[in-house]
């Protein structure tokens, strides 16, 4: 970790929000995905776990998965029940064997949870009744709820952009810059995108490691429309933390670039929010970013390759020990 403490030029940022303790954190501070790189010990488990939450927050596949595990699980509870009473509580059945029984009592379950009620099947008897009468509660409340389960997750803003995988160190201007890319990955529009830039490393001050964190100016840190691809960019000029540092410095504090962006989208007609950093271990020395758009074939409109948004080509860093 650096130990020089008049490396740095930039004004501190105390108001991160994030630990100045170095010894009482580890590793980045945010992921790629944006989401805290945070664990938390000493709650039970239902208050660590919040049920809402965790259901909004898996992925789509999760989702379907959790779903269909639900369903298929209530179904063979009910169906546990079912005979457990005893398989001549229900009428209409014309299964021979055990597995076919089963089945029937699986898919009766299944129709009255979902509430669809084919009419074959039919319970006899007050013990089977009340079960079948139990499970259509259980069934509409379980799809009231997905109801609001879907709508959350269909409903929530979500800024859809993408960062690029890397951060750059390329030659900008007379000197060099800090870079990195990101892109509106659907037709949404972000009006007034804003981004934000802090700088994060560790250094050791009196035998104590401790986090500083500093922001970084941009060149242009505001639009008024974001549609495409922006290459965010701060100048290492006289003045800038950055000025002075090595690859070797950065890997020495474990540096990390946090970087916030947010805006109204139209399509949600809300603010998105988002975020992503960077470690050392992303940032490449003497590169510059690969143009990803060009006019369509009728020179017509603009055709944006998203999956050029990490590509970047190697070059020659000006012969300055301030940006080495």
């Amino acid at each position: 970790m650096l130990g020089r403490k008049n490396s740095f030029r930039g004004k501190e940022n105390t108001q991160t929000g994030l630990s100045a303790n170095g010894s009482l954190s580890g590793g980045r501070f945010f992921n790629k995905d944006g989401s805290a790189n945070l664990s938390y010990s000493g709650l039970p488990f239902w208050e660590k776990v919040h049920l809402y939450h965790s259901l909004l927050s898996l992925t789509n596949l999760q989702f379907i998965v959790f779903i269909v595990i639900f369903f298929v699980g209530v179904n063979l509870l009910f169906a546990g029940l079912y005979l457990l009473i005893g398989l001549d509580h229900l009428g209409g059945l014309v299964a021979t064997t055990a597995g076919e029984k089963f089945g029937e009592a699986f898919f009766f379950s299944a129709q009255t949870f979902t509430t669809v009620g084919y009419g074959r099947i039919n319970p006899i008897g007050f013990a089977a009744s009340l079960v079948a009468s139990l499970e259509a509660l259980a069934g509409l409340m379980s799809f009231a709820l997905l109801t609001g389960l879907l709508y959350g997750r269909f409903s929530r803003p979500k800024a859809f952009v993408r960062f690029s995988n890397a951060a750059l160190i390329a030659p900008y201007q007379d000197g060099a810059a800090w870079m990195c890319r990101l892109v509106t990955h659907t037709k949404n529009v972000i009006m007034n995108a804003e981004v934000g830039l802090t700088f994060a490393i560790r250094v050791e001050e009196q035998g104590v490691v401790k986090n500083k964190f500093y922001s970084l100016p941009l060149e242009i840190a505001k639009i008024n429309v974001l549609s495409g691809s922006w290459t965010l960019v701060h100048a290492i000029r006289e003045g800038s933390p950055l000025m002075g540092l090595s690859a070797e410095d950065f890997e020495a504090g474990k540096a990390e670039f946090l970087v916030f962006l947010q805006g109204f989208d139209e399509a949600f007609s809300n603010t998105v929010v988002t975020r992503s950093s960077y470690t050392w271990e992303e940032l490449v020395f003497g590169a510059r970013f690969v143009p990803m758009f060009h006019p369509n074939e009728k020179q017509n409109g603009t055709l944006v390759h998203v999956d050029r948004l990490s590509a970047y080509e190697h070059t020659e860093l000006p012969k300055n020990p301030e940006t080495n």
